[in-house]
C-alpha cells in the first residue's frame, strides 16, 4: 500500500548499540537501584563532619565546608605519600600486564598440543585474583613470616641477580632509574601474573575474531611473521588494549592489598571517622578517573576499528 510507510532498517552499528544496552541494563538498574544513593550519601560526607550514635545506630553530619579534605592534604601526611607510591607503583604495573597478558595471549592462540591445558594453567589467574583468595593470602600469617624470612635472608644482595642489581642501580642516574623499574617488574612477576587472567581473555578473543584470510593475504604477498604482527595483528587488537588498559587501573586500583584502601578503611572502621575516609575516598576517585580519561584519549588515537 501507498500509504503504509516502511521500516527503516537498522544499521549493523545501531543493533550493537541496542544489543550492548541490554546487556549492561541489569547492572544500570542495580545501579540505581542499590548504589546510586549510598554515592550520594558518600559524597555528602565528604563536606560534612559525621557524628556516630552507636547506641541508636544513627549518624548525623554537619557541613563543614572543606575541612576534611584540607585535613587529608594538610594533616594526614601518610595519605599524600601512600597516594603518590600507588600510582608510581601501578604506572610500571600496568605496562608490564599489558605486555605480559599480550604475549601470553599470542602464545596460546597458536596451534600446538596440550594447548587446552595451557589455556587453563594460564586462566588460573582469573580464580586467584578474586578478592577473597587474594585477602586470604594477604592475611595469611604463615605466609607472611615465610615472605620476611626469605626477605631477611636476601638483605645482603648475595644472589648474582643480587649482586647485578646492587652494581646497576647504584649511581643514582636516570639510566639506573629505568633499571631499577624493569628489576622491580621482574620481582613482581608473581603478582604481574596473577593480575593478567582477564587481560588475557579479552586479548585471546579478539585475536580470534582476525579473519585467517589475512594472514593468508600477507604470506602471499611475501610479508614476514613481524611485518604480519604489525600490520595485521597489533591494529586489529588495538582497541582492546584500550579496553585492558581501563580494567587493569580499576582492579589495581580496588585491590584489597591497594594501600590507599587500606588507609580510606583504617578511618572508616577502626576511627569510625567516616568524613575523612569519604574525602580520601573520593580524592584518590578524582585522581584515577583523570588519570583514565587522559589516557583513554591518548591511546584512542592510535586505536583502529575494523569494520
Amino acid at each position: 500500500m501507498a500509504g503504509v510507510k516502511k521500516k527503516k532498517k537498522r544499521t549493523m552499528a545501531q543493533k550493537n548499540a541496542i544489543a550492548g544496552l541490554l546487556w549492561i541494563s541489569p547492572f544500570i538498574i542495580g545501579f540505581f537501584a542499590f548504589l546510586a544513593l549510598p554515592l550520594f550519601e558518600s559524597l555528602k560526607m565528604v563536606f560534612c563532619t559525621v557524628t556516630v550514635d552507636i547506641k541508636s545506630h544513627s549518624f548525623s553530619m554537619s557541613f563543614n565546608n572543606f575541612q576534611n579534605i584540607d585535613y587529608v592534604f594538610n594533616t594526614e601526611a601518610s595519605y599524600k605519600r601512600i597516594l603518590v607510591e600507588t600510582l608510581s607503583s601501578m604506572a610500571y604495573k600496568i605496562i608490564a600486564v599489558l605486555i605480559f597478558s599480550y604475549f601470553v595471549a599470542i602464545l596460546l592462540n597458536q596451534k600446538f598440543k596440550g594447548r587446552s591445558f595451557v589455556r587453563a594453567v594460564f586462566f588460573l589467574p582469573v580464580i586467584l585474583s578474586s578478592g577473597v583468595l587474594v585477602g586470604l593470602e594477604t592475611n595469611n600469617s604463615l605466609l607472611s613470616s615465610m615472605a620476611n624470612v626469605i626477605k631477611e635472608q636476601n638483605q645482603a644482595n648475595a644472589s648474582i641477580t643480587g649482586v647485578l642489581q646492587k652494581i646497576l642501580v647504584s649511581d643514582g642516574g636516570r639510566v639506573s632509574k629505568m633499571l631499577q623499574t624493569v628489576f622491580d617488574m621482574v620481582n613482581s612477576v608473581y603478582s604481574i601474573a596473577i593480575s593478567s587472567g582477564i587481560q588475557i581473555i579479552i586479548f585471546l578473543s579478539g585475536l580470534q575474531t582476525i579473519p585467517a584470510s589475512m594472514y593468508e593475504a600477507s604470506t602471499i604477498e611475501g610479508a614476514t611473521a613481524w611485518e604480519s604482527f604489525w600490520k595485521i595483528t597489533f591494529p586489529m587488537t588495538s582497541s582492546l588494549i584500550l579496553v585492558n588498559v581501563v580494567y587493569t587501573v580499576i582492579d589495581l586500583c580496588t585491590r584489597t592489598d591497594n594501600k590507599v584502601m587500606e588507609k580510606v578503611n583504617e578511618f572508616m572502621a577502626a576511627r569510625m571517622e567516616y568524613g575523612i575516609s569519604a574525602a580520601m575516598a573520593w580524592v584518590y576517585f578524582g585522581i584515577v578517573g583523570v588519570a583514565i580519561a587522559v589516557v583513554s584519549l591518548i591511546i584512542s588515537r592510535w586505536v583502529y576499528y575494523y569494520e
